[in-house]
């Protein structure tokens, strides 16, 4: 029942998540398209101030939640679990009250010395109103994650991205006329408006569900304060540094890419390309991913309060297997098809290029995020922040030092060192701690050869097909189909461990 709960959960995450994505997708085309590629750029320096901002609201707390929740539910009380989620509020907001102080009374200050660009400011005084709303949708998160009702959390996010593009798609029209400070603006009032809804929606469910708790124990497992800032504080201390830093690195590549040859709005619209427009395609894929790992923090946490050590290693390595798989496939997707994809979806050539550039990272990217996720479940948080922590400061020197030199190419050869780096640290630590099993032979290099064989044979076949769209949709499912059956067929992968 247990496994069927989990296998339904992971099912509703992973149709909430591609809808997102795709969602997600559309909307930059659009706002690329009404903006360009400049007007992306900016969005994303100010997102990036935006995201930093988050991080103070929501202080890490979702995970810490998540887990003392789980662990009360089966060993505690509602006393307990009442007690921890009050003082999970009482932290976030607290914090989010000052990150709301320091982005309204400086996004002056923000907009010149860090952003340097003054027409900024406007979008960051609007954001600092969103940030008491994160705070409290974290902690709801954390909290229905632990309850497996991740229907709410669902609704709560597919809520909020449709009143968020609707709004955009209003207010970017009523404001692009001003220029792009003020459309970019339009785009954060949109996303502030909208997290106030999920927030609300969320409230809502929260109200009637907690209602229905009846934790397993007798008393209370929540000690206290202490023991929630024990989880959340590497967390959050992770997540500031790693935010700050990638905030750092997102407004100092624009200028380093103009000092390698070109005007700033150019390295502007190159860097628009990159990350607001190749990333969103090449990790749209894994949505199934994000489910996994989302669901497997209270599995995780739960096993570990039991000691249940034989679950744990087999969950990770059905996890690690599943996840290399699919970024193996949809590498070779995206190297191949990366160019026509791009004119695709954004009618654009620079973010083809950039697609096919990044393809083989895409393994990487997939098995990077979701053993960071149960690295996280398993009380690993000092780790994975310390990792972080390298790998975003070492971005930073290699950027000031490669990219002068060698413009945007130098920043892919730095996203390649980076991702090589984290991915191996948190893999290899996985593997340690779990004793999970790796065969390479037919987990790592029989798969490699057959998605690099399937996607180039296919790509020859089908490359004569002139409408990009169904090229695209065509070559996409045939090699996902061919790769699956390959592997099924020579019994690499049994279906049995994952229904």
């Amino acid at each position: 029942m247990k496994k069927t709960l989990f296998i339904k959960n992971a099912l509703v995450l992973t149709v909430t998540g591609l809808i997102l994505r795709l969602l997600g997708i559309i909307f930059k085309v659009w706002l690329a398209k009404r903006v360009g590629s400049e007007g992306i750029g900016l969005y994303h320096l100010v997102f990036s101030v935006y995201t930093f901002a988050s991080t103070f609201a929501s202080s890490g707390i979702t995970i810490a939640v998540t887990r003392l929740a789980s662990a009360e539910l089966v060993g505690g009380s509602n006393e307990g679990l009442f007690k921890m989620l009050r003082r999970a509020l009482c932290i976030t907001l607290f914090i989010a009250l000052i990150s709301f102080c320091i982005i309204l009374f400086g996004n002056g200050f923000i907009a010149e010395r860090f952003i340097n660009d003054r027409r900024s400011a406007a979008a960051l005084s609007i954001l600092a109103f969103s940030l008491p709303f994160m705070g409290v949708s974290a902690v709801l998160k954390g909290y229905f994650t632990a309850r497996r009702k991740v229907s709410v959390n669902s609704a709560a996010v597919l809520l909020e991205q449709l009143v968020r593009i609707t709004l955009c798609l209003y207010f970017v029209d009523k404001f692009a006329q001003k220029g792009i400070g003020a459309a970019v603006a339009g785009v954060i009032l949109g996303d502030t408006l909208a997290e106030a809804a999920s927030c609300v929606f969320s409230l809502i469910f929260f109200k009637a569900d907690v209602k229905k708790v009846k934790a397993q124990g007798g008393s209370a497992a929540f000690k206290g304060t202490g023991e929630l800032l024990r989880i959340a504080a590497p967390l959050t201390a992770g997540r500031y540094g790693t935010t700050l830093l990638r905030t750092v690195e997102n407004l100092i590549m624009p200028k380093a890419l103009s000092r390698a040859g070109g005007h700033f709005a150019r390295s502007l619209s190159i860097f628009g390309a990159l990350k607001g427009m190749a990333l969103p395609v090449l990790f749209f894929p894994s949505s199934l991913l994000g489910a996994f790992s989302a669901l497997l923090i209270p599995e995780m946490s739960e096993a570990l309060a039991c000691n249940r050590r034989l679950s744990i290693r087999r969950n990770v390595e059905r996890t690690l297997r599943l996840t290399l798989f699919m970024g193996l496939i949809f590498s070779g997707v995206f190297f191949f098809a990366g160019p026509r994809i791009g004119l695709l979806i954004y009618s654009d050539s620079d973010s083809g290029g950039i697609i096919k550039a990044l393809a083989p990272l895409v393994p990487l990217f997939y098995l990077d995020s979701i053993s960071d996720g149960i690295l996280k479940g398993l009380d690993q948080q000092i780790f994975t922040f310390r990792n972080a922590i390298i790998d975003s400061a070492l971005r930073i020197v290699l950027i000031l030092i490669v990219v002068p030199r060698a413009g945007i190419e130098g920043f892919i050869y730095i996203m390649y060192l980076s991702n090589l780096l984290t991915c191996s640290l948190n893999v290899g630590r996985l593997i340690k701690i779990t004793g999970a099993r790796v065969r390479v032979a037919v987990e790592i290099i029989i798969p490699t050869a057959a998605a690099i064989g399937i996607c180039a044979v296919l790509y020859r076949l089908l490359s004569k097909i002139s409408a990009d769209l169904l090229f695209v949709s065509a070559y996409s499912v045939l090699s996902v189909i061919l790769f699956v059956g390959f592997m099924v067929m020579f019994k690499i992968v049994d279906v049995r461990e994952y229904v």
